[in-house]
């Protein structure tokens, strides 16, 4: 699955019960308390291990989520808008995380600027439905990507610090 450090952070992260999409109504209300208690959860970790790396935020149904995340390189702080859709067949379909500031300027992102999940976190999403939520997405999805990709395109030249 992961290394030995995401292994203990996602151990932490409780996991998800009801399984429910939008178009479920009252079950979705449920799941929406549990996909928040979740991230509620990971962030209050992040910040106890000086980790913090993200906000998200959700429209009032709970089906379009927007936010920040950054990434610290050599003391320098980058910082990305990102979003995400919760997909109608959701919790067994994963959301794709979107960075569109980043669009094209990787090959593991699809048009639009979405991530690319599908070799390592989809089949683990799979195998943990509806017990995964939006906080596995966040530590076993975004986080991973970004620690890898990030640098990557720092070397390259194609990310500038904004300071810079």
């Amino acid at each position: 699955m992961a290394d030995e450090a995401t292994r203990r952070v996602v151990a932490e992260l409780p996991l998800l019960k009801t399984n429910a999409g939008p178009r479920d109504r009252e079950l979705w209300v449920q799941r929406l308390k549990e996909e928040y208690q979740a991230l509620i959860k990971y962030v209050e970790n992040n910040k106890n291990a000086d980790n913090d790396w993200f906000r998200l935020e959700s429209n009032k149904e709970g089906t379009r989520w927007f936010g920040k995340c950054w990434y610290i390189h050599d003391l320098l702080k980058y910082e990305f808008a990102l979003e995400f859709d919760i997909p109608v067949t959701f919790p067994s379909t994963a959301p794709e995380i979107a960075i569109p500031e980043l669009d094209g300027k990787t090959a593991k992102m699809y048009r639009g600027g979405k991530i690319c999940l599908t070799d390592h976190f989809k089949p683990l999403w799979a195998r943990n439905v509806p017990k995964f939520g939006l906080a596995h997405l966040m530590a076993l999805g975004l986080g991973p990507w970004l620690a890898v990709e990030i640098p990557d395109l720092i070397a390259k030249g194609l990310i500038e610090h904004k300071e810079k």
